[in-house]
């Protein structure tokens, strides 16, 4: 009775009166309307966030190298694939992450999926891990001002992967490889690194270093 009740929008003492009775009081009440997805506060904070400055990402897609010290395995560098696309009026971007701890250790993958904005020279980009939807990260970079993207520095933030799950600022590197890339060969380049390899150049590793000098008061972006 009281789903039924739910479903046409009345009171169960009033779907109990004689038919007569009822049939006057749904006359004369208000037709209910359903709520239009437009009137959802957070749809117009999207609509809003999808117009920031999506031309001035064009240069900017293609397929990225990211850098930056394992959030879950602090003494590592972690390299991922990003690929940053527009699909209609928006601009979309894919991180996968691929890595093992140990050899013995099976490869564990996560794929991060979030909308790329361009605000006031600051590429601001949001995303969530889609294959299990426990995380939302958060990346800032520096633009480039050069007609030929190169490389590109900013912050990160995000959760650990451990169990302690520890809310973590990293700094990052996306490194472009270009429009497009063979994607398997680019995964397999991808992974945890030890900080003194041979395999990822030292500018790379510097730049990603955590360090804070003694006079700073915030953990700053490294331009």
């Amino acid at each position: 009775m009281r789903r039924i009740c739910d479903f046409f929008g009345v009171e169960e003492h009033e779907i109990l009166l004689p038919y007569n009775q009822f049939q006057r009081l749904i006359q004369v009440r208000p037709e209910a309307t359903p709520s239009k997805v437009s009137e959802l506060p957070e749809t117009d904070h999207m609509k809003q966030m999808g117009k920031a400055g999506n031309t001035e990402l064009d240069k900017y897609q293609g397929y990225y190298f990211e850098y930056h010290i394992s959030m879950a395995c602090p003494s590592k560098l972690l390299r991922m694939l990003v690929c940053i696309e527009r699909q209609g009026d928006k601009v979309y971007y894919k991180r996968t992450e691929r890595f093992k701890e140990s050899q013995h250790e099976r490869v564990c993958h996560g794929v991060y999926l979030g909308m790329a904005h361009f605000l006031t020279d600051r590429i601001f980009m949001v995303d969530y891990e889609s294959l299990t939807g426990h995380e939302i990260s958060q990346t800032i970079l520096f633009p480039t001002f050069k007609n030929r993207v190169s490389r590109l520095s900013g912050l990160k933030l995000g959760v650990s992967g451990s169990g302690e799950r520890m809310p973590c600022a990293a700094r990052v590197v996306y490194e472009y490889l270009g429009q497009s890339v063979n994607i398997m060969k680019a995964l397999r380049l991808c992974g945890l690194y030890d900080m003194d390899t041979p395999e990822i150049e030292d500018s790379i590793k510097k730049a990603v270093k955590n360090n804070i000098d003694p006079h700073e008061m915030h953990f700053r972006a490294r331009h």
